[in-house]
């Protein structure tokens, strides 16, 4: 049976680069301590199925030394030392299928003659914080009056979103690479991204992270969208950003989800915390984090108050027990905005996408779950 000789060097980058150890994989691949010293080598079969299980590109392990990979848009990510590092595979791949998806999304668009997206690019980093968070307010419909009626600040991020996705914004919020559920994103490596585009902005939220940071995460990379920069971040409420135009979209993102002068009208300094946070996080319809930054932004705390407070709050809300299961293919269409999906299965059904194409895009094997997504989106056949 015919071997491959790869190097060692690509093959112990592989298991580090995915963060897997020989033990992991040697019940997968028997002759791997062998494979890594050179004494053996695999098949074609045996090396594509260790492509796969590393999620590493087939092509490089026919290069003669491991690849240098870099984030392939901006990194803003305040955290340095991650972000200096490595990305991981998980990482990559996530924003290469956005980016696939930006450009099929791209070509729908001026195959229909859908108009730019005007927002795209209309800030500079030097605009007034109040005025920018009052136009995309106005541009989103997501003013404070129109909150009210609003249930809880869940149904709210649900509602921010959609409005968004109305606008023209691609948001797609997912947890996990692509549809599959084994790979799970770390929020402590990203928690969103932005892919400035005027015909197909799209905005990608760590579906992993908590409700709370996800609806700030989305605030802070409209404001991006807004300077028509793409951008990836870690962002949260407490974020201390190094870099000017991280500062700015975090103050734009504050500012959108609860403006300053109508906060300081709120606010009861003398009164107990606990309710104030909760009475707060109902009037604005917002997390409990945010409503903590807003009380540090209006001197309400110090900033050493300000983090005990924050950490106490985040364990709390992260010892909540997550809800589970819940529609497929309301879940699926979060994944990959319903804006996107829509365009899919409609370019489908009149013959300009192809059912392969459109299964890829979506991330779908059969047949029979694109026509019951295309039902529930209101645009089967």
């Amino acid at each position: 049976m015919a071997r491959v000789a790869v190097s060692t060097d690509i093959l112990r980058w592989a298991l580090e680069r995915a963060g897997r150890s020989v033990d992991d994989l040697t019940p997968r691949f028997s002759r791997l301590a062998q494979w890594l010293t050179g004494e053996g080598q695999p098949t074609l079969k045996q090396l594509e199925a260790f492509a796969q299980a590393t999620h590493t590109p087939f092509g490089y392990f026919f290069l003669p030394a491991p690849p240098v990979e870099h984030v392939p848009i901006p990194d803003f990510r305040s955290n340095r030392r991650e972000a200096l590092g490595r990305p991981s595979p998980d990482l990559l791949d996530t924003i290469y299928i956005c980016q696939q998806r930006q450009t099929w999304y791209r070509d729908h668009v001026v195959v229909t003659g859908e108009k730019p997206f005007p927002m795209v690019g209309s800030a500079k980093p030097t605009d007034d914080v109040v005025g920018v968070a009052a136009r995309i307010r106005e541009a989103l419909a997501f003013d404070l009056e129109e909150r009210r009626h609003i249930p809880t600040w869940t149904d709210a991020l649900r509602r921010f979103i959609e409005q968004a996705d109305h606008l023209g914004v691609l948001v797609m919020v997912n947890g996990v690479v692509g549809s599959n559920n084994r790979r799970p994103l770390n929020p402590r490596e990203f928690r969103g991204f932005a892919l400035a585009d005027p015909l197909a902005p799209l905005v990608f939220i760590n579906g992993a992270d908590t409700k709370a940071g996800q609806m700030f995460t989305l605030a802070h990379e409209l404001a991006h969208l807004w300077l028509g920069q793409s951008a990836l971040t870690d962002v949260e409420p407490r974020s201390a950003p190094s870099h000017a135009v991280e500062r700015w979209c975090d103050r734009v993102a504050a500012e959108l989800l609860v403006p300053l002068a109508v906060f300081r009208q709120e606010y009861d300094r003398d009164a107990d915390l606990r309710g104030e946070l909760d009475r707060l996080a109902r009037r604005f319809k917002v997390s409990t984090l945010v409503i903590l930054r807003r009380m540090y932004d209006a001197g309400g705390l110090t900033r050493e108050q300000f983090w005990n407070e924050y950490d106490v709050e985040l364990q709390r809300l992260t010892s909540i027990p997550r809800t589970s299961g819940g529609d497929f293919y309301l879940t699926t269409a979060a994944r990959v905005s319903k804006r996107f999906a829509r365009a899919v299965v409609t370019s489908t059904w009149e013959g300009r996408c192809s059912f392969t194409e459109a299964l890829h895009l979506l991330g779908f094997k059969k047949m029979s779950t694109f026509r019951e997504l295309g039902q529930s989106l209101g645009v089967g056949v």
